[in-house]
């Protein structure tokens, strides 16, 4: 797995992760954290075949952010008990020797919370998408641009195509 130091040299060399807030702070001994730009409800059922033929993302909608204080910069979601979709403000560019694996925050988990995501393939580029899952009773608050994952990025054997799917480049 790369370090703190060799993924902040992808990041200035080959635009590794873009669109970032604060570099330093999102920049850990192990990794990157994500942060969260929206939050979505899902609003219907999807569907999933082996082929992708059938496959029906559902429709979800997007859930406004509410500031405490008319000055503030950022608003909070308040999320209750369930699943959202976390789109994130960054951007992943992964060259084809690199794939990446997310894991909650511990402060996440810490408050009744965590992530669920999948692989970031080689080859993958764009904003990233996953969920949220609240199983504390009394839900929780998060606040826009809060770090809600720790993106690990891993060295492969660099393959011959990478990612190709219908999430490449989706902003």
């Amino acid at each position: 797995m790369l370090n703190r130091e060799e993924i902040k040299r992808l990041i200035e060399k080959n635009d590794l992760v873009s669109n970032y807030c604060d570099l330093d702070t999102q920049l850990t001994p192990n990794g990157f954290d994500l942060t969260a730009a929206k939050i979505f409800q899902f609003s219907q059922a999807g569907t999933l075949d082996f082929s992708n033929k059938e496959r029906k993302i559902p429709e979800s909608r997007e859930l406004a952010v509410k500031k405490e204080k008319p000055q503030d910069k950022f608003g909070w979601w308040p999320l209750g008990p369930g699943i959202y979709k976390v789109v994130t403000n960054e951007k992943v560019k992964l060259p084809l020797d690199l794939i990446a694996v997310a894991f909650p925050r511990s402060s996440l988990l810490r408050m009744g919370a965590f992530t669920q995501t999948g692989v970031w393939d080689a080859g993958f580029e764009g904003i990233s998408e996953f969920v949220i899952v609240v199983t504390n009773p009394l839900g929780m608050k998060l606040k826009q641009n809060a770090r809600v994952a720790q993106l690990l990025f891993t060295k492969i054997t660099e393959t011959e195509s990478g990612y190709n799917g219908i999430y490449q480049n989706k902003t």
